[in-house]
């Protein structure tokens, strides 16, 4: 007879295992903290450094910048078709301080792993003399060998 053959394990079960790696979870919790990271960072480019970059070209507005390809025409429902330059050049700003930030946090990670390989590990004390002392003795008895000075008189 031939051995029975093994259950496949369904869909869910293969699922579980896949979700209970620990690789699986740890990128899950990156992608949240990015996505949020992502509004924060979105948030310093729109309203902190794009209103005084603006204001020292003149009072430029990047996000309403564009090039207007078609113009709306209300009478047919038709929209606007434009290239919008501006809302791509806020979008470039965000993403040079997101790589920025992220060399930033590599760098000093990188630093913090040197750190740690270059200290030396730690050197445990040496024991005291009757430890080394019993240390030689029982390694003497394990190979059955007393030196002739230790024999007590008669063997």
């Amino acid at each position: 007879m031939s051995e029975p053959a093994k259950a496949k394990p369904s869909i869910f079960g293969e699922f579980r295992e896949f979700i209970a790696r620990g690789n699986v979870i740890d990128l899950a919790v990156g992608v949240i903290i990015g996505a949020a990271f992502n509004d924060i960072v979105k948030g310093l480019v729109d309203n902190v450094v794009m209103p005084p970059v603006g204001l020292l070209l003149s009072g430029v507005d990047f996000s309403q910048m564009k090039l207007v390809l078609k113009a709306a025409d209300p009478a047919k429902k038709a929209a606007e078709v434009a290239v919008q330059y501006g809302l791509f050049f806020n979008t470039l700003l965000r993403f040079l301080i997101v790589a920025w930030v992220v060399f930033l946090l590599v760098k000093g990670v990188n630093a913090i792993r040197r750190k740690d390989a270059a200290t030396p590990p730690a050197v445990p004390p040496a024991p005291p003399p009757q430890e080394v002392l019993l240390t030689e003795i029982r390694d003497l008895l394990k190979v059955g060998r007393v030196a002739p000075a230790d024999r007590p008189a008669g063997e």
